[in-house]
Formats: C-alpha cells, structure tokens, sequence
C-alpha cells in the first residue's frame, strides 16, 4: 500500500496549495489553519465575483497589519486597490509574533463596507480579537477611505460554543456577507448584513466543515479527470 504524508499536496486552487493534513482538520474538531481559511475565501471570489468585492487571504491581512515599514506597506497596497472596492473582508488573527508563521489563537473577520464607510469586526468569542482588529483597522484604513471610515464590534455576533471554531465563524459570516452583497446590499435595504448574520450564521456552521471538505473532494476530483 502506497504510504501518505501529512505534507502530500492533494490540490492546486488558484494560488491555494492544500495538504493532506488539511482534510484531517476539516474532518475533527480543530482549529482552523491559514490554508484553509485562504481557500474557502479564494472560493468564495470565485462565486462572488464582482470586481468590487476583495476577500483578504490571511498572510495579506496579517502583513498589512503587522508592517513595521510605511514606505513599504503603501508600496504593497497599490497593487491591492482597495480603494476601488465597495466591499472588503479581513480575515483576523491574534498572533503577535510575526517571525511565526501561521501562529496564533483566535479568527475573526473586519469587514469594511464603502457604502456606509464602516469596518465592522465580527468576533465569535467574546471580542477576545479587539485589540487584533483595532490594529489591522488602523493599518489598512487609509489606504481603504483616506483614514475617514469609522469601527464598530458587532457584539451580536453569534458566539462559537467550543474553542476551536472561530475560523468556522470567520468563514460563515464571509459566506453571508457575500451573499447579502450580491444579492444587492443596502441597495435592497435599510439595514447592514448584521440581521443575516445573526438568523443564518448559527446553523451554517454546523454544516460548514462538511460542506469545505465536500467541495475540495469534488475539486479534487475535477482535477484528476484533467
């Protein structure tokens, strides 16, 4: 019997590299990691695909953030042209050390949306992120609204029940969003995705594990018959 590695590269997914290791996540009750995070998200642009729309993948929102250099963090935003977009998501991690990667504790989600010139930070444990959010806000808001836009914690936020699902939350409230944002924004209505967020969010979880590890067998698949 052939022998698998953790390590062994399962699929290729625009610019995400997913892993063995990374079913077995999907498939136990483990936090989340980047590379997860980062494909559910490239999947997302890829149902959502207005060109107004920009959904972070980890590594970027942890670098802007985490930047020491204001030189070079504006020479890494032009290409990103936030400035362009009506809706941009962020995905959040409380890890503080940036010579490790893939560190830290905790996801949440900032999310800045033009219309209002809001970023609102969805936190599904009790607003542990704050301090993470704030400072990834305080980073990337200038290149975003010239530094004009206002924050907000969106306390009513369905809460995880254990603590290894937040990146499951992250993922679910990016997945809800979109959608509101497709389907026409405030455009349609007098009110945020804060009421979709809070009705859809608690059962979509339940399910989401199965439905990422369902979609990358199917792209798997998809791709050996290439």
């Amino acid at each position: 019997m052939e022998n698998t590695s953790g390590d062994d590269k399962i699929l290729s997914y625009n610019d995400v590299v997913l892993r063995r290791s990374d079913l077995d996540i999907l498939n136990g009750p483990i936090f989340l990691n980047d590379r997860v995070i980062e494909f559910y998200l490239s999947y997302l642009s890829t149902v959502h695909t207005s060109p107004t729309i920009s959904l972070i993948p980890p590594s970027i929102a942890f670098w802007i953030s985490n930047c020491p250099d204001t030189e070079s963090l504006k020479d890494f935003m032009k290409p990103l042209m936030l400035s362009d977009k009506d809706l941009v998501i962020f995905p959040v991690n409380d890890n503080g050390n940036v010579e490790l990667a893939e560190g830290g504790l905790h996801w949440s989600l900032l999310v800045y949306y033009r219309e209002a010139n809001t970023f609102s930070h969805h936190d599904s444990f009790m607003g542990v992120n704050r301090w993470s959010a704030k400072q990834l806000f305080e980073a990337v808001s200038p290149f975003v609204s010239n530094g004009d836009a206002a924050y907000s914690e969106c306390t009513d936020t369905p809460k995880q029940k254990n603590g290894y699902d937040c990146g499951v939350y992250l993922l679910a409230v990016a997945q809800v969003i979109c959608q509101w944002f497709s389907s026409g924004g405030m455009k349609n209505r007098d009110e945020l995705w804060f009421t979709d967020v809070k009705k859809t969010v608690p059962d979509l979880v339940n399910h989401l594990r199965e439905e990422i590890l369902g979609l990358i067998k199917r792209l798997m698949c998809e791709s050996e018959r290439k």
